[in-house]
């Protein structure tokens, strides 16, 4: 019997989106906090748990960084004052961390990818990581060691009892 339909996972306690397809996709190297400048529609929507990452990235231009392709969508109650949806938005980093990235995605294959977005008191927060893509062979191999690994536990489990 078909499942009545398809429910949406929930983020994590705190999370407003998680981007749980980069683990997937990508090899997290190395993960980092920073800022995001919000307009006040924008901060509301994301209140209200309204977020998607899928095709979101970080690039660097000019000394700052960017997130592009991050789909926040209107909010609502808002008139005629609501933010474009997927607009180009600054990160907030130190410059130093700044000029460790530059470093870091000049290296072939590093890129930055948005991991979740979050709440921090008022302030909001995304996590970026430092990301190398996977190719197939790898993800096939990932999928292979996971069930090995749920057997042996589970003839372990077996055998326990």
């Amino acid at each position: 019997m078909a499942k009545a339909g398809k429910k949406k996972r929930a983020p994590a306690s705190g999370d407003v989106a998680t981007n749980r397809r980069a683990r997937h996709k990508f090899e997290l190297v190395e993960k980092i906090e920073a800022g995001i400048v919000l307009s006040g529609t924008e901060v509301k929507s994301l209140r209200n748990g309204k977020a998607q990452m899928v095709d979101a990235y970080a690039v660097v231009n000019d000394g700052e960084v960017w997130l592009r392709n991050l789909h926040i969508p209107p909010y609502e109650h808002a008139s005629r004052e609501n933010h474009e949806p997927e607009r180009p938005r600054k990160l907030l980093l130190h410059r130093v961390e700044i000029e460790r990235l530059i470093g870091k995605t000049a290296q072939r294959g590093l890129t930055l990818i948005p991991t979740r977005i979050y709440f921090k008191g008022p302030r909001a927060k995304v996590e970026l990581a430092l990301a190398r893509g996977k190719e197939g062979r790898d993800r096939r191999r990932e999928i292979v060691e996971r069930e090995t690994r749920r057997e042996v536990e589970r003839e372990l489990k077996g055998r326990m009892r």
